[in-house]
């Protein structure tokens, strides 16, 4: 938790997922009568909670209801991203696909909203997607690497080996999406690898 006036005025607290590397934060929020008020980022706060990457890229989509996204990353020039949605709600979720990894294949998931705030950190060598819950919502997310069309890897939402429990069984998703491989189909030269340096928990099904 970054308390109030440790460094400028208002904090965060950081909620830890299940997997290592993953986790939410949660502003505190001013609110009265006008509306409300929050820092949704501060570079010094950031690293005190362990985010160090550099943001160079800011991203934004706006989705209709049933609308999955994912699953999602880049191999050669790795994105850390930090995502959080302005209009709407939607489940996030990340999964694990580093080789090597004590948690490979494992998933967790959060909502985040318009009225909750949270945002959701999640590191290089994740895959990441969300799902629309609300009738239609705008995804905002930070990158720590440019996007590159070249480098755009994904696997199946619906794989049966990661077993996620998106609560829809016909979403809205693109053509690329839909031919996606399943993780067991990816060789290993298309995964990222597991450095070992962070420690934490092993991770699990959320």
């Amino acid at each position: 938790m970054i308390a109030p006036g440790q460094i400028g005025a208002l904090g965060f607290e950081k909620v830890e997922l299940g997997l290592n590397g993953v986790f939410l934060l949660r502003p505190q929020v001013l609110s009265d009568s006008r509306g409300c008020f929050f820092e949704s980022y501060h570079e010094e706060k950031m690293k005190l909670l362990g985010i160090r990457d550099r943001f160079i890229q800011d991203n934004q989509s706006r989705s209709v209801r049933h609308t999955l996204r994912g699953l999602h990353y880049q191999l050669q020039n790795p994105q850390a991203k930090l995502c959080r949605v302005v209009a709407g709600e939607v489940l996030d979720v990340v999964v694990d696909i580093r080789r090597g990894s004590p948690s490979f294949g494992c998933w967790t998931s959060a909502i985040l909203s318009d009225e909750n705030h949270f945002q959701i950190y999640i590191p290089a060598g994740f895959a990441h997607g969300f799902l629309v819950l609300s009738e239609a919502a705008v995804f905002l997310y930070k990158c720590s690497a440019l996007y590159d069309p070249h480098d755009d890897y994904g696997i199946r939402w619906d794989d049966p080996a990661l077993d996620i429990r998106w609560g829809e069984d016909s979403p809205i998703i693109s053509s690329k999406d839909s031919t996606l491989p399943r993780l067991a189909e990816l060789p290993p030269e298309r995964l990222p690898q597991y450095d070992g340096e962070k420690s934490g928990s092993a991770g699990g099904r959320t």
